[in-house]
């Protein structure tokens, strides 16, 4: 596997100060430019998993963390009843992943977060139901 950087970094088996040797500066990677650093060009490429994982997971809490929060927010403001009413509303929310699956730019980000979504409310529902089934076959 090819490494994004030419210069080896120190390893597990190094000596305790070997790290500090092999980093002479901790912005030896970067160049500067007048006032600000720019990154080197190698900064730019991408990992081929990163935008998969990082779309799965935030789907996956995106499912998991807004509903809840949501819920708990409605109920402290308005009570139980009224917030029941409201709930629905949480679907709302979804326009943030499909918003992201109209633009070009973010639409590979989108489809993974969807799929966070879809494969996290699937899972749920299908643990529960399991449950459910369960519970009521035993007691039958």
């Amino acid at each position: 596997m090819e490494q994004a950087v030419d210069t080896p970094g120190p390893t597990a088996t190094d000596p305790p100060g070997a790290a500090a040797a092999a980093d002479p500066a901790p912005d030896a990677d970067r160049e500067p430019t007048g006032k600000r650093w720019q990154l080197p060009e190698w900064w730019h490429r991408d990992h081929p998993v990163f935008v998969p994982l990082a779309g799965f997971f935030t789907g996956m809490a995106f499912i998991i963390l807004v509903p809840g929060t949501y819920a708990a927010v409605l109920k402290s403001l308005v009570g139980y009843e009224r917030a029941e009413e409201l709930f629905p509303f949480v679907l709302l929310t979804l326009v943030v992943p499909i918003s992201l699956l109209v633009a070009p730019r973010t639409r590979g980000f989108g489809r993974y977060m969807m799929f966070g979504v879809v494969a996290t409310a699937v899972v749920v529902v299908g643990v529960s139901l399991g449950v459910l089934w369960f519970l009521l076959n035993r007691d039958g």
